[in-house]
């Protein structure tokens, strides 16, 4: 059996990527990627710690997680379509401004 800190450890650089993904990047869907990934750390380790302990709570907060995700998906991208719409370009320095 694996041990939990391995799973632990993977969760974390995966978190780390994600945070430093959004925090980087200026493309609106890389950083909705970015947010992604760090869910799935989250995610990861729910269910790592649930495998553990034989309960199945951790695996019922990824169900929840994951419908989440999906739903903050597929609004985000809409809204990104939209905005590319109307400003042809989704950099997020560029759309920082607001502007009509």
């Amino acid at each position: 059996m694996i041990p939990v800190s391995y799973y632990f450890a993977l969760s974390a650089i995966l978190f780390t990527l994600g945070a430093l993904g959004v925090l980087i990047r200026k493309n609106a869907i890389i950083i909705f990627m970015s947010v992604e990934l760090m869910l799935n750390a989250a995610n990861l380790l729910f269910v790592a710690f649930a495998r553990t302990y034989e309960a199945l709570d951790g695996q019922i907060y990824v169900f929840f997680v994951i419908a989440v995700a999906a739903a903050e998906v597929a609004v985000g991208l809409a809204l990104i379509v939209a905005i590319y719409r109307s400003k042809q370009s989704i950099d997020i320095d560029e759309l920082s401004s607001m502007k009509g």
